[in-house]
């Protein structure tokens, strides 16, 4: 779909409104450049640009695939093809929303083609018409419009991921857990982000070289370079805080675990105190509670009683007691001699 479409000349639109696709490309001819934009075009469409306006097909099929990074292409008829990544922060669901603009730039017209969201061009179309300073530069002027509002909308999905960021950083750092997924969630935004914005200083860094760029627009280029700069350093930054914060978090994970396991000793051992203070009684109920006609015929009286239970609990507390003997004795280390000989081995 074609969106806008304009003829500049002299640092000024030459008509209101759209122009139609075979007037913009019989305009490419004359003095100035012709501005095309165009909003998720089909392929019917972009094949009708390609042959008004004769661009290259693989620059083409560029246009029309979603790239995961920026680059920049020259191709032999002296077209250059541009792609940059847009991203924008969705409040309600906290998620960063990147879209794509391909630029084809010539000496005389400019085709914008943009795909998903964050992508709106009007107002960069809007503030360049009203420097009719930087349009009697030629097309490349464009390029800088478009650099420059696109780099501006880096700056809020920084400050929002930042705000992000510091709200898991405060939950870790208090001592509690938080969620692992969305630990991993931002870290995974933050380096689709980068991927966005790093690859971008070089496609900057080459319009910033002599001969690249004409030299009314130079200032304004290292301009949008400083603020890609700052955004780069900051984008990077919070990959390695949240890598850090990730890293917090699994100790502290580790922490909790360790108390719940504390927790869960314990318990055990009030468990084993009582079941060890019933052990004999259930030893004596255990006990009398066989019918055997030995067991029943002798215990005639209270004393018989009191006489078998005295020697069934004496006797199994008694080699108890020697087993745990034994066991501590082989836990203790072996006593140095006076000679500092070990008295187990014999050795210095």
């Amino acid at each position: 779909m074609i969106v806008d479409c304009a003829h500049y000349r002299d640092g000024r639109r030459q008509h209101q409104g759209a122009m139609p696709l075979e007037e913009a490309a019989a305009r490419c001819t004359q003095d100035g450049f012709v501005w095309l934009g165009m909003f998720e075009p089909t392929a019917g469409e972009l094949d009708k640009v390609r042959e008004s306006f004769g661009l290259h097909e693989l620059a083409v099929e560029d246009a029309q695939a979603f790239h995961l990074r920026p680059k920049a292409e020259r191709y032999e008829d002296g077209t250059e093809l541009v792609i940059l990544r847009t991203a924008r922060y969705d409040d309600e669901r906290e998620e960063v929303d990147t879209g794509e603009i391909s630029v084809f730039l010539a000496e005389h017209f400019v085709i914008t083609v943009r795909q998903g969201v964050a992508s709106e061009l009007a107002d960069a179309r809007s503030r360049l018409e009203h420097r009719p300073e930087l349009l009697r530069t030629g097309s490349t002027s464009t390029l800088w419009a478009i650099l420059d509002q696109v780099v501006d909308g880096y700056a809020p999905v920084v400050a929002e991921l930042e705000r992000d960021i510091e709200q898991i950083e405060a939950t870790v750092f208090s001592g509690a857990v938080a969620p692992t997924e969305r630990i991993y969630f931002l870290r995974r935004e933050a380096t689709d982000f980068y991927r966005a914005v790093h690859p971008l200083l070089a496609v900057l860094g080459r319009r910033l070289q002599p001969g690249r760029s004409p030299t009314g627009l130079l200032p304004y280029f290292r301009d949008v370079h400083d603020h890609l700069l700052l955004v780069d350093e900051e984008v990077a930054a919070q990959r390695d805080l949240l890598t850090t914060v990730l890293e917090a978090n699994i100790a502290v994970i580790s922490v909790e675990q360790s108390r719940i396991n504390l927790r869960q000793t314990a318990t055990m051992e009030r468990l084993t105190i009582i079941a060890t203070v019933f052990l004999p009684l259930s030893f004596v109920v255990g006990f009398f509670g066989q019918n055997f006609e030995w067991l029943v015929a002798h215990i005639t009286g209270f004393t018989r009683f009191v006489v078998l239970t005295a020697v069934g609990l004496l006797l199994p507390c008694l080699l108890l007691t020697v087993w745990l003997r034994r066991e501590r004795r082989a836990a203790e280390p072996p006593a140095p001699t006076t000679d500092g000989t070990d008295a187990a081995d014999g050795k210095n």
